[in-house]
């Protein structure tokens, strides 16, 4: 409608003034109901090719969009394992602290477990003494062993030195005795050393492996207690003791950060496929939300998104049919606020309308630019401030839109 009036301005009034009192015909005369057409035929035809071409101009060039959301990121409350709720600690809509436990699953088992791997250190620890006491005996038999071994030997070498008295019999007897008493040595030192090997080796592995696995038992009785990743509110928090719940098909609420991702603000909108060639990272753009009536609010394109979700695939056991897209999906584009704490009232998840504008300021300060194009760049540049009017003129109708005529939804 303002298209058609400014066009209107341009053809349809300057035609009227100049049959009205150039040429003298009076409205209601020579200027009839039946005769408009006729007499104003070149002004409503050219108001409405302009009207057309401006529409054009304006919508393709400063692209426009209702789908706006305040977007912010929720956790879901979720375990890591299945179980049955045994304990609840929170309940819905309740704030909690990064950390704090929410319920805690039956953990019967896990305790079994934690408890056999306790067991088995302590089982561990209790050879390790053991080893140590038979590191001991093995010391006292090593001596021993030697003791006997120089004993022997002391007896060869006397009856060796007396051979010409003594027996041979007797000799070749103490030199058996003698490499008994060696054998006897070295099999006490390899039994000493199988034990230290059993102190630094065998048991420090085996005392590693039962740590280990107490470390994994507790780790999964810790799993039984579900805890707040990041402090927020409980919404949805539903759950009753003796409910089951699964990571998969089942969670138990949900999460609400309580930054709301007020680290960087931002709005998501969707914007028509035509116009993906003209949204650029940078472009100025005006927003108005619903919870924040009659204020538009400064922002900046920060992220286009190269590709349209409508077109998305995923591989499974059924061939895809072409009119699984017919639905036109969007191009997503981030918008964030110029100025700081632009969305700071704007409250999460509010829906929002959106006017994107092209910038011809560096294109027009570059040497050389035609005169034709420098023409058209700037009427480009002119016709954005139509589309600040019609969004200014949406915000200011949009609480009696949401409140009159929308029955107070």
């Amino acid at each position: 409608m303002l298209e058609l009036i400014l066009c209107s301005l341009l053809t349809i009034l300057p035609d009227y003034l100049f049959r009205r009192f150039v040429q003298g015909k009076r409205f209601g005369h020579e200027i009839t109901l039946f005769s408009v057409w006729f007499e104003l035929r070149w002004g409503i035809v050219t108001c409405l090719l302009l009207a057309i071409s401006l529409i054009t101009l304006v919508f393709y060039f400063h692209p426009s969009t209702i789908h706006v959301s305040s977007v912010f990121r929720t956790v879901p409350i979720v375990p890591q394992t299945n179980g049955r709720v045994a304990e609840i600690y929170v309940r819905g809509s309740e704030p909690v602290a990064a950390g704090a436990p929410l319920f805690r699953l039956a953990d019967e088992s896990q305790r079994t477990a934690v408890e056999t791997a306790r067991r088995a250190v302590a089982q561990v620890d209790a050879a390790v003494l053991v080893a140590r006491a038979d590191l001991a005996a093995a010391d006292a038999r090593v001596l021993e062993a030697q003791g006997a071994l120089r004993q022997a030997s002391d007896e060869l070498a006397m009856r060796q030195a007396l051979r010409d008295v003594a027996a041979r019999r007797d000799v070749e007897r103490m030199q058996v005795t003698v490499q008994t008493r060696e054998a006897g040595v070295a099999a006490a030192q390899a039994a000493r050393e199988a034990v230290a090997a059993r102190i630094s080796d065998q048991l420090p592995a085996e005392r590693a492996s039962t740590v280990a696995a107490l470390a994994q038992a507790q780790a999964e009785l810790d799993k039984t207690v579900i805890r707040a990743g990041v402090a927020g509110r409980v919404e949805q928090f539903l759950l009753q003791v003796g409910d089951v719940v699964n990571p998969f098909a089942r969670p138990a609420g949900v999460l609400v950060p309580d930054d709301l991702g007020a680290r960087s603000p931002r709005l998501v909108a969707g914007f028509g496929q035509i116009e993906a060639r003209v949204l650029r990272v940078g472009m100025l753009a005006e927003a108005s939300c619903v919870s924040l009536p009659w204020t538009v609010i400064p922002m900046v394109v920060t992220q286009v998104q190269g590709f349209v979700a409508g077109g998305q695939v995923r591989g499974g056991d059924q061939l895809l049919d072409a009119q699984q897209f017919s639905r036109p999906g969007t191009v997503l584009a981030t918008l964030e606020p110029l100025y700081k704490d632009g969305l700071d009232n704007v409250i999460p998840g509010s829906n929002c309308i959106a006017n994107a504008y092209t910038s011809s300021h560096e294109e027009l300060s570059q040497p050389g630019i035609g005169t034709a194009r420098a023409i058209g760049l700037h009427v480009v540049d002119t016709v954005g401030v139509v589309h600040a009017i019609l969004l200014r003129i949406q915000t200011l109708l949009m609480p009696f839109k949401a409140l009159v005529f929308g029955g107070g939804h």
